[in-house]
């Protein structure tokens, strides 16, 4: 496995270092720890560090992460392009999102899980800073595992152009594509390129935010709100004040949800739950949805002055079907992602793979293509890919029935072949469809199934 990047961590917990050091080892090239955040400047001007995982309490009795604060800043005032990922308690949670607003790139809570803790460092250590000229470096993040894939095609230029154009602009815009095509990824590439890409962008998960959760979750809540409200607390809006927002999923809030967010949104503040106190918020707002959101106006499922007001601008994502010179150059990507992820040699593609990669529907986008890929590497025991390692069906061209006419018709067939194909069993079903347990149950409920 090729192990790239430098981690400081700084923790007053041996033991945490202990357990840190070990988990990390084998994932980066170099690991570094310190007891004391006093030897954090001495130990940046003497070593080329990408990312510190910095915890936000030191001294005894202290535990109001001030100091968490204090060494992030001084971190950003002399080492503006080393990026730093807070470590903190679920009590702290409030502050680590008051230090995403001054320079962190993320935060873990502890106790921590091992694949996220990996997941957040390694996203941290791929946000290389701007080139010379101030460009992002898109296809280079892309090729690491980090960011937009534009490709070659006709429909991504397009595409291209048009985000590069209203990037740096303040512009809603509304992002469109079936599922697995990227959609996120583009709203990060949106952010990178933007005039907010030092604040914070944060994502909510439309389908995932129970109707009883949504505005505590997105406008936040005052102590003794609810029965478990013990602090005040934050919500996502206030999370991104001067950053952006990334609502995913929109076409799945309720009708009465829509309301309470176009308030929000008309007014530029929010009210906490338990509050009566406005409190205004400056964000750039970012929507993505695989629903048709003119159709539902028609069915009156969607709100019309909320769809002009998220709608500024509208961009829509190609299928991968309709851009095949760009599967097997993404195809390539995975291939060397996962070999370096389970340390093994990157092997290449014959071209009888190559042909039939191309000729595949993927009704899963490139979702579907990454899962299958990753397999195939699994796999693999040679230095080529060949057909037998690829689970390709054995007529591709009959893989989408032919009585599909729209996009909820495809992802209704595709959602009950996958529960059929388990036999019922959800955690697999989700993860072939590559989505939430939480959002396949929204759309066992939205069809009825």
């Amino acid at each position: 496995m090729t192990r790239q990047g430098t981690i400081l961590v700084v923790d007053d917990n041996k033991a945490i270092l202990t357990a840190v050091r070990m988990l990390l080892g084998n994932h980066f090239e170099k690991v570094l720890s310190l007891s004391s955040p006093n030897q954090i400047k001495n130990t940046l001007r003497d070593e080329k560090v990408d990312v510190v995982l910095l915890d936000m309490n030191f001294s005894t009795g202290i535990n109001n992460g001030n100091e968490g604060l204090f060494w992030l800043a001084e971190i950003k005032k002399d080492f503006p392009s080393v990026r730093v990922v807070l470590f903190t308690a679920y009590a702290d949670i409030e502050l680590a999102v008051r230090g995403i607003k001054e320079g962190a790139t993320d935060f873990v809570v502890k106790p921590w899980d091992n694949a996220k803790l990996l997941e957040t460092l390694r996203a941290a250590y791929q946000l290389h800073p701007t080139d010379s000229k101030g460009e992002a470096k898109g296809n280079r993040r892309a090729t690491q595992g980090g960011g937009m894939f534009w490709g070659e095609s006709d429909a991504m230029r397009k595409l291209r152009a048009l985000v590069e154009k209203v990037a740096r602009t303040d512009a809603n815009i509304l992002i469109t594509g079936e599922n697995g095509t990227g959609k996120e990824m583009l709203a990060r590439e949106i952010h990178a390129l933007s005039n907010r890409k030092d604040k914070p962008m944060v994502s909510v998960d439309m389908g995932a935010l129970t109707e009883t959760l949504f505005e505590s979750e997105l406008f936040g809540h005052v102590k003794g709100a609810f029965t478990d409200a013990r602090s005040d607390r934050p919500g996502k809006f206030e999370a991104a004040d001067e950053g952006t927002l990334f609502l995913d999923e929109i076409g799945n809030l309720s009708y009465h949800l829509q309301a309470k967010l176009l308030t929000a949104l008309q007014r530029r503040s929010v009210t906490r739950v338990g509050s009566n106190a406005p409190i205004p918020v400056d964000i750039r707002l970012i929507c993505a949805t695989n629903r048709d959101l003119r159709e539902m106006v028609r069915k009156e499922t969607f709100r019309e002055d909320l769809l002009y007001r998220i709608n500024t601008i509208h961009v829509e994502i190609p299928p991968l079907r309709e851009r095949k010179e760009d599967i097997v150059p993404l195809a390539g990507i995975f291939i060397r992602k996962y070999a370096n992820l389970y340390g093994k040699t990157a092997p290449s593609l014959t071209e009888a793979v190559k042909e039939r990669l191309r000729e595949q529907p993927w009704l899963g986008n490139i979702r579907e293509l990454e899962h299958t890929v990753e397999k195939a590497v699994i796999i693999a025991d040679n230095d080529t890919l060949d057909e037998d390692n690829f689970d390709f069906p054995s007529h591709p061209e009959k893989s989408a029935p032919s009585d599909i006419h729209t996009l909820e018709e495809m992802e209704y067939s595709m959602i009950k072949a996958a529960i059929d194909k388990f036999n019922g069993n959800l955690s697999l079903a989700a993860n072939q469809l590559g989505i939430s347990r939480q959002t396949l149950y929204n759309k066992i409920k939205r069809y009825a199934l």
